[in-house]
């Protein structure tokens, strides 16, 4: 694709990508007889909605906004998890949700009379609840994302939950994956069953939540398949998978530009218009190294090589070193690959940096900008 005409700094989609993507997953929910959805913690991008509904039936959400998202985009109503719900808006959430997961006993306790209110009211439309629960398993190395660490507060561990499952809870959800293969799956699957077997038998469904990362090349795909129709054969319940990143998955890049070409101390910097900080938190949070279109992922000596550099005032918002293999000049392209999950949903306007534009590369080659943001999008989040 040709980047000139783009405007920066702005995430890009790639529209055939994204089918592709698509495309894989709904043969894999039809190999393996089980439902994948929509988790919008890792791609909100819901002018690209219509599209995701050719293949996958429902979204999961973490807040009431994002229930709003599914309802108004996806037009159905969502599978809802929050790790603690809010009295004030938890009578909509039951208005616009098909499944609810709570966090902990204590949450279900505190609304299930609500639940049971409400589905008494709407036969035709009835809620089914789950439970979160923590299998104290999780090959996520990093513990800002390891839901399994001790003192976690994201799930219920075997020994708080009585011998049978609460009258009223259905389904039972975890969530440890974090771009793993199903070969972490299936040692997780073991723990979940070692703990959780006995009530496995007693739950009508099971959400194995996100992480299955079955978009990235060389994912053991039949083994996916195989351990969902296993699992939905030993208890007979139905199976969700609610990805985020596997939605998305190298489907777009971030469209940036060089603003600056400064030495610091020996050190060539490029300054560009974005930000690592505000526009690609989760390579500082991760950490991760992104790659750039045309450049070494790594210094080679001899070629030009640059940090790259954010236009905040943080210190840290830089990432490097890259080498190239002509020097950068002002005005140069510099274009994040696979910036479409997990980052767009975590851009913040820190320093008062604009948010990135937002577009769509057609399956044509046309270019088409969705939106773009400037000076209200800052003041809307202040007072």
């Amino acid at each position: 694709m040709d980047y000139h005409n783009v405007p920066s700094p702005c995430f890009v989609l790639e529209e055939a990508l994204l089918h592709q993507n698509l495309a894989l997953i709904d043969s894999v929910q039809k190999a393996a007889g089980c439902t994948i959805i929509l988790a919008l913690k890792g791609f909100s991008m819901y002018s690209v909605f219509p599209t995701v509904r050719q293949y996958l039936s429902g979204a999961t959400a973490s807040s009431l906004n994002e229930v709003k998202l599914i309802n108004d985009f996806m037009q159905v109503k969502a599978h809802t998890y929050m790790p603690a719900y809010l009295e004030s808006e938890f009578d909509e959430i039951l208005d616009r949700s098909s499944h609810i997961t709570f966090n902990s006993l204590g949450q279900w306790e505190r609304f299930k009379n609500k639940v049971e209110t409400f589905n008494a009211a709407h036969s035709e439309a009835r809620i089914s609840c789950g439970i979160r629960v923590n299998p104290q398993y999780s090959e996520v190395t990093t513990d800002m994302y390891n839901p399994c660490v001790p003192g976690s507060r994201l799930g219920v561990t075997r020994d708080k939950l009585p011998e049978h499952l609460p009258e009223g809870i259905e389904g039972l959800h975890f969530h440890t994956l974090c771009e793993n293969g199903s070969d972490t799956l299936e040692r997780t699957l073991a723990a979940l069953e070692s703990r959780f077997g006995d009530l496995l038998h007693e739950a009508k469904w099971l959400n194995m939540g996100g992480g299955h990362l079955m978009t990235r090349e060389g994912y053991d795909i039949e083994k996916l398949i195989a351990l969902v129709k296993a699992i939905r054969e030993r208890y007979d319940l139905d199976v969700i998978l609610e990805p985020g990143s596997a939605i998305a998955w190298r489907t777009g890049v971030l469209v940036t530009t060089v603003l600056d070409i400064l030495d610091s101390q020996g050190i060539d910097v490029a300054v560009l218009d974005t930000s690592f900080a505000a526009h690609m938190p989760d390579t500082l949070e991760m950490p991760y190294k992104p790659y750039i279109q045309g450049a070494h992922h790594e210094p080679v000596p001899g070629k030009p090589t640059y940090r790259m550099g954010g236009m905040t005032c943080l210190a840290g918002d830089f990432m490097g070193d890259y080498s190239f293999e002509q020097p950068l000049q002002i005005g140069d392209k510099i274009i994040f690959e696979d910036m479409i999950h997990y980052t767009m949903v975590k851009t913040t306007t820190f320093n008062g940096v604009n948010l990135p534009s937002i577009g769509v590369a057609r399956k044509n080659g046309d270019f088409e900008l969705i939106r773009s943001f400037g000076y209200e999008s800052f003041k809307d989040r202040l007072s």
